[in-house]
């Protein structure tokens, strides 16, 4: 992956950006497009659409979400402990002992998430899963009043965790889920820059797809799109104890994902596949028997319907603290897009037959 585009990535990613709270994320988003779009937009929902010849046709939509799961201050109790509820799929097993941000009017606050110490649990709770109401966070305050001055409920709480490289081109960071997808899809813009466009492509960063796909609702609805392109996470089933029989399989560094079913128009995956093997971009294919779950999802169903595919980035550990994806299926992937979308004119159909 380029340099300029890896600092995006980072910056990106230690943005916090829970659903609904986004602003820090889609800043940076902005601020990096500017450079290349034809035209950069920022819709009343918070989705930023980044443009190149936007008169063309046909019409084609990149979507990648840049919200993140997280959490949110409920309620804080005489003690000045602050209890939370989860935004978007939040799993409580890894919580416990985790350093979080409460990001305040004021700024970040520091916190620790608490729980009951194993050794005085009774013996039935140890192998049970919390239950979120049975977590707190202790941010240090004495008291209630304390707690008051510096929080305010429903502040937004994300994990404090920072951005690691790891061997063989990998890196971790929470909120990989699904910025990833963000990066490649501006990537893909970005690349589509210097060619001669008879297209107009939208690439957009949409917001809350982790509480509902709701941003790639309404951003689908005003771009329009004949054409969409999704592309999010997918799990990877090359860890211990993974179930391919029940997954499929999916390996880090083996390239981007092309999903295939009933939310991907054939003759879109078709293209994306003969693109792939004529630049000599490796692909694994997952069968997607229904909805996907993610913003093609929404996308296919926009108004009269949309010619919709899923690239996926495989990734390990979804929605934890430290999600893993190879940078080199991210650079891939936007490669992909790029090679399939350049040669779209108003010609080419994607009705099924």
């Amino acid at each position: 992956m380029r340099k300029p585009s890896l600092d995006f990535l980072k910056a990106l990613l230690e943005a916090p950006s829970p659903s609904g709270y986004e602003q820090p994320a889609m800043r940076i988003v902005r601020e990096y497009v500017q450079g290349f779009a034809d035209e950069v937009k920022t819709d009343v929902h918070g989705n930023v659409v980044a443009a190149l010849n936007p008169s063309g046709s046909p019409r084609v939509m990149l979507a990648g979400h840049c919200d993140q799961i997280g959490m949110m201050v409920q309620y804080i109790n005489d003690d000045g402990y602050l209890y939370f509820a989860a935004i978007g799929g939040i799993d409580t097993a890894v919580l416990a002992g985790l350093r979080v941000r409460v990001h305040t009017s004021h700024g970040a606050v520091p916190g620790v998430i608490g729980r009951t110490a194993i050794h005085v649990l009774p013996a039935e709770e140890r192998s049970k899963l919390p239950a979120i109401e049975k977590l707190w966070i202790d941010i240090g305050a004495k008291d209630r009043k304390a707690a008051q001055k510096l929080v305010t409920i429903g502040d937004p709480i994300t994990f404090d965790v920072p951005v690691v490289e790891l061997q063989q081109d990998l890196l971790a960071a929470p909120g990989v889920d699904d910025k990833i997808g963000g990066q490649v899809c501006m990537e893909a813009l970005r690349l589509l820059s210097g060619e001669k466009l008879s297209c107009a492509v939208f690439a957009v960063a949409t917001v809350q797809e982790e509480i509902g796909l709701r941003g790639a609702v309404t951003s689908s609805y005003h771009v329009n799109p004949d054409v969409g392109i999704a592309v999010d996470v997918t799990h990877t089933t090359d860890y211990p104890g993974s179930e391919k029989t029940k997954i499929g399989e999916v390996s880090l560094g083996k390239g981007p994902v092309l999903d295939r079913g009933a939310n991907i128009n054939p003759r879109l995956w078709q293209l994306l596949l003969d693109t792939a093997r004529e630049a000599k971009i490796p692909v694994q294919l997952l069968a997607a028997p229904r909805g996907t779950g993610t913003d093609a999802n929404v996308m296919q169903l926009n108004r009269g319907g949309v010619a919709t595919a899923l690239v996926g980035i495989p990734n390990r550990y979804m929605h934890t603290p430290s999600e893993v994806i190879s940078l080199g299926d991210a650079e891939k992937a936007a490669r992909l897009i790029a090679s399939a979308v350049k040669g779209l004119t108003s010609r080419v159909s994607f009705v099924p037959e």
